[in-house]
């Protein structure tokens, strides 16, 4: 099996896993891979991070466990309180945000997925938003 970093049309960025890079080619040219978020299937294969052993040896950098530990519970705790006080539009985020602005629904919290040429619309429109990286949920332990 083979990992590669993938990204959909829309700027969403995920993960595949494949037999092989024969099996890539075939199941994105018959557009059988789909991004999470959005269901794009223009899907491009991103660079990945590598290393390569030198004669000294690779030695990756470590990063403090505590420090490491306070990042994940900050951004857990970011992502259930956007979930607690956020109304999931999807991807009608753009639309929501647009109907609002212009006083078409009563303002509230929204979140949800958007098109790089949603979010430059936005933009023109003066709409302020902020995107942020939701951590994926836990793995379910098999046991």
């Amino acid at each position: 099996m083979i990992a590669y970093d993938l990204q959909c049309g829309n700027g969403h960025a995920f993960e595949g896993w494949f037999e092989d890079r024969a099996a890539f080619n075939a199941q994105r040219r018959k557009g059988l891979i789909a991004c999470p978020a959005c269901n794009d299937t223009d899907i491009v294969q991103l660079p990945s991070r590598f290393a390569i052993k030198t004669s000294s040896g690779f030695k990756p950098k470590q990063t403090d466990s505590q420090e490491e530990h306070a990042l994940a519970q900050l951004g857990r705790q970011m992502a259930e309180f956007v979930e607690k006080n956020f109304d999931n539009v999807g991807c009608q985020f753009a639309s929501e945000a647009l109907k609002i602005h212009y006083g078409v629904t009563e303002p509230r919290n929204i979140r949800g997925v958007s098109t790089q040429a949603e979010e430059k619309l936005l933009k023109q429109e003066g709409i302020q938003f902020i995107k942020i990286p939701v951590p994926a949920p836990p793995e379910p332990e098999t046991g």
